[in-house]
C-alpha cells in the first residue's frame, strides 16, 4: 500500500527548561546538568514520540494519536508531516543509512516504510495475526530490524530487502494471570544480540540472532522493566517502572544491582538513553513536572536532576545522538525536546 505525503511546515516556539538539582549538590560534579530545550509540535494533542536522528541531522518522530510521521529541522524549527494510513497508531520510528524511514504500525499489525523523497509508503504486514501490535524496534549491524510485539507476546526480526519476518513467541505471563509478558523496550548489544524488557513480568530476554533461542534474566520480585540501554561493556541497564529503580544486569553472571530513583517508589521511570561516557539518562514520569535524571554507570552515582519545562506529561522513549551528544525525546504535552549533555566531569577522589 502506498500513500502520498501531506506536507506541512511550521515554526514553533522554543521552550527552555530550568535546571533543577539535588539538595546535596556538593556531592555531584559541578556543571553536570544537561540543557533542556523543547519545540511545540504544530498538531495538537497528537502524542509526538520516539524521535530518531536521521543521517542529515533532522529529527523524525511519530504522532501516535494522529497517525503521522514527521520530521523536525532543529536549525530552523520547521516541521514536515507525512500522513500514514488510517488507524496506524505509529509507535516507533527509525531511519536507515539510506534515508528510508521505518515505523511500527502499532494498531494495525504491520511495519511501514516511508520514502521521504516521494512520500510513498509501503506496508509489510505481520505473518501471524496474533502479532497485532509491533511496538519498538532497532537496527542490527546488517541494517535489518529487530522488534517487540507487546500484546501479541513476540520478539521478531524483519529483513528489509525481502520483507520476511520471523517471530519468537515469549512464554505466557508466569504470574497466574495468563496472557502476554508484554515485550516492550528493545536494544542491541555489541555482539548484535537483541535484548528486550518483558514489562508484564520481572524479566529481561535476550534472543540469540543465529538460533533465535531466547534466554531469560530474572529481576527482583515485583519489578516491571519498561525500557533498557546497554553500556560499553555490554552491561544491561533497565528502568523499573513499578518500583522506582534503575537496575543493572551482568549478562555473564545474571547478577542484578539496583539503585532507588531520586523521587522514590512513585518515580515511574520510563524513557531512558545512555551516552558515550556510560552515563544513563532517564525520565521520572510519576512526578510533575517530569524530571530528567542522570546516573554515571562507572562511578555508580546519580549526577543530575532537571525539571522538564513543559511538564512532560509522560516521556516514553529517548534517543542519544553521538554526533552531537544530545538526547532527544517526545512528550505527551505535544512537544519534541532535546537534552544537550554536559562534558564529562568526574568527581575527584
Amino acid at each position: 500500500m502506498k500513500l502520498l505525503r501531506c506536507a506541512m511546515l511550521a515554526l514553533a516556539g522554543l521552550l527552555m527548561a530550568p535546571a533543577g538539582g539535588f539538595a546535596q549538590e556538593s556531592e555531584r560534579p559541578q556543571g553536570s546538568d544537561p540543557r533542556l530545550e523543547e519545540w511545540e509540535v504544530p498538531w495538537e494533542e497528537s502524542r509526538p514520540r520516539d524521535p530518531y536522528v536521521a543521517p542529515d541531522g533532522r529529527v523524525w518522530f511519530v504522532g501516535q494519536r494522529s497517525h503521522y510521521a514527521a520530521v523536525l529541522d532543529p536549525d530552523t524549527g520547521e516541521f514536515e508531516r507525512y500522513d500514514l494510513p488510517d488507524g496506524a497508531g505509529p509507535h516507533t520510528v527509525v531511519v536507515g543509512s539510506d534515508g528510508m524511514v521505518w515505523y511500527t504500525g502499532n494498531r494495525v499489525g504491520n511495519i511501514g516504510r516511508i520514502d521521504p523523497a516521494t512520500g510513498d509508503i509501503e506496508i509489510f504486514p505481520m505473518p501471524d495475526e496474533r502479532a497485532r501490535d509491533p511496538h519498538t524496534f532497532a537496527f542490527d549491524a546488517a541494517g535489518d530490524l529487530w522488534f517487540t510485539v507487546q500484546g501479541g507476546n513476540f520478539v521478531g526480526k524483519f529483513w528489509r530487502e525481502t520483507g520476511d519476518v520471523r517471530l519468537v513467541e515469549m512464554p505466557d505471563n508466569p504470574e497466574g494471570r495468563g496472557g502476554s509478558t508484554r515485550p516492550y523496550g528493545l536494544k542491541m548489544d555489541s555482539r548484535d544480540r537483541p535484548w528486550a524488557t518483558l514489562f508484564g513480568t520481572n524479566q529481561l530476554v535476550m534472543v540469540d540472532p543465529q538460533t533465535f533461542e531466547p534466554t531469560y534474566y530474572e529481576l527482583p520480585e515485583g519489578a516491571r522493566p519498561r525500557r533498557l540501554v546497554i553500556d560499553s561493556r555490554d552491561i544491561v541497564w533497565y528502568v523499573d517502572y513499578a518500583r522506582g529503580y534503575l537496575g543493572r544486569v551482568d549478562p555473564e553472571s545474571g547478577e542484578v544491582t539496583e539503585w532507588a530513583n531520586p523521587s522514590g517508589e512513585g518515580a515511574r521511570p520510563y524513557g531512558v538513553a545512555i551516552d558515550e561516557h556510560d552515563r544513563v539518562w532517564f525520565v521520572e514520569t510519576g512526578v510533575r513536572p517530569n524530571r530528567f535524571v542522570g546516573f554515571d554507570a562507572r562511578t555508580e552515582q546519580y549526577i543530575s536532576e532537571v525539571d522538564v519545562a513543559s511538564g512532560g506529561g509522560t516521556i516514553r522513549h529517548m534517543y542519544f545522538d553521538p554526533k552531537t551528544s544530545v538526547v532527544w525525546f517526545g512528550t505527551d504535552v505535544n512537544t519534541v525536546g532535546r537534552a544537550v549533555l554536559p562534558p564529562l566531569r568526574r568527581v575527584s577522589e
